[in-house]
């Protein structure tokens, strides 16, 4: 039914003029007020549009997503000259997006999660070298943070559907589980059961947020639900109207079963999957009238039909972690991988005082190129030899 993209067209192409016209005559889109990344977690409380990442790879990436989505619309709708030239506009966009705001190292010229969530989630970036850098990058940064969310309302959608796409499953799924502030998972350690508005919109000490807009039911946060239903679940749409469905679960996380479901036109389709001593079990139940195109971890393929279908296969063996030996000169990026040993790295720095402890997650000192050692500058030799002493109980 083409009825509704009929209707709604003309509201398309008039939003895009408006855009084209404010932009001055460039492809991108910069300068004037923007929401932005709204919430980045580390933006004051009164100035929410306060993000890390620049508003104008926001919205320059948005038109760019934009351009595209029209002009698929157009060509559904049989506009193919309007098709052509919505195409070329969209280029336009995204090469002026790439020479302005990525640089051909892999960086951001907003050195931020949600600046390479938008370039590699919103395929600005198309070059598999060039986006493997920036995914690189991107999981650098989820790590030196200790897998604390960075996102406001734009990132958060796109940050682990970015890292998986570059090849860092294993760091998207350790950012899920997270349970520190800001998290997914610290709302639910402070027993919440809707999701917030704010990551903190409750305080650690039980008190609410003194910011405004501090909703304990609000919906922008949770879009990583989308990415877990697709990667954990492994369900997605393969054709419009849901006729034809993807099942492709990606196991991680420590994670040793799931399940989900679509409730489609059809009948609802059912996933469930176990993860057993390198044994993975899959069970997929169809409707009828509905096919399912399975992928399993290792690699194989299956397309069936309605009714009730069992699969598996091996595992890979999980990767053997380094473990010790622990000194200040170790890279802190060992430690944010090991619990325990960051748990006791932070406890002696608490004990030490807030000055030394403040900065170890907020301030990105989890980071593979830093030791402890290097930020031990303001600390006396007797605090030195106490954390020297804590870390050596680690071996």
């Amino acid at each position: 039914d083409r009825g509704a993209l009929e209707a709604t067209y003309p509201s398309m192409v008039a939003w895009l003029d408006d855009v084209r016209a404010s932009s001055g005559g460039s492809d991108l889109w910069t300068g004037g007020f923007q929401f932005g990344d709204w919430l980045d977690p580390d933006a004051p409380p009164d100035r929410p549009q306060a993000a890390k990442t620049d508003s104008g790879i926001v919205a320059s990436a948005c038109r760019y997503r934009t351009t595209v989505a029209v002009a698929r619309a157009a060509r559904v709708l049989g506009r193919l000259d309007e098709a052509l030239e919505l195409d070329e506009a969209a280029e336009r966009t995204r090469v002026a997006f790439v020479e302005r705001f990525v640089t051909p190292a892999g960086l951001m010229s907003s050195d931020a999660p949600t600046a390479y969530g938008l370039a590699i989630g919103y395929d600005l970036v198309t070059e598999p070298a060039l986006r493997r850098r920036l995914g690189d990058r991107l999981a650098e940064l989820v790590r030196a943070g200790a897998y604390r969310i960075r996102t406001g309302f734009v990132g958060t959608p796109l940050i682990t559907g970015a890292l998986q796409a570059t090849g860092h499953t294993d760091v998207a799924y350790r950012m899920l589980m997270e349970t520190g502030l800001p998290s997914w998972l610290y709302p639910v350690t402070m027993g919440a059961t809707t999701v917030w508005e704010r990551w903190d919109s409750m305080l650690p000490d039980g008190s609410v947020n003194p910011g405004e807009m501090t909703s304990f039911n609000h919906y922008a946060l949770g879009a990583v639900a989308d990415w877990m239903h697709r990667t954990i679940g492994g369900i997605a749409p393969a054709e419009p109207g849901s006729r034809v469905v993807s099942v492709a679960p990606v196991p991680g996380g420590g994670l040793s079963h799931a399940s989900a479901s679509l409730d489609t036109g059809y009948g609802v389709l059912a996933v469930a999957w176990t993860a057993h001593e390198e044994v993975f079990t899959l069970r997929v139940e169809v409707p009828a009238n509905m096919r399912a195109r399975v992928t399993l971890p290792s690699g194989e393929t299956a397309e069936v039909g309605s009714g009730e279908h069992t699969f598996g296969c091996a595992l890979p063996a999980a990767p053997i972690t380094a473990h010790g030996p622990w000194s200040l000169d170790t890279p802190m990026a060992r430690f944010v991988d090991d619990d325990a040993a960051r748990d006791a790295l932070v406890t002696a720095c608490t004990e030490l005082g807030g000055f030394f402890a403040h900065g170890w997650t907020p301030g990105g000192w989890w980071r593979s190129d830093t030791t402890a050692r290097q930020a031990t500058m303001m600390l006396t030799r007797a605090q030195i030899a106490g954390l020297e002493r804590a870390v050596d109980a680690l071996n």
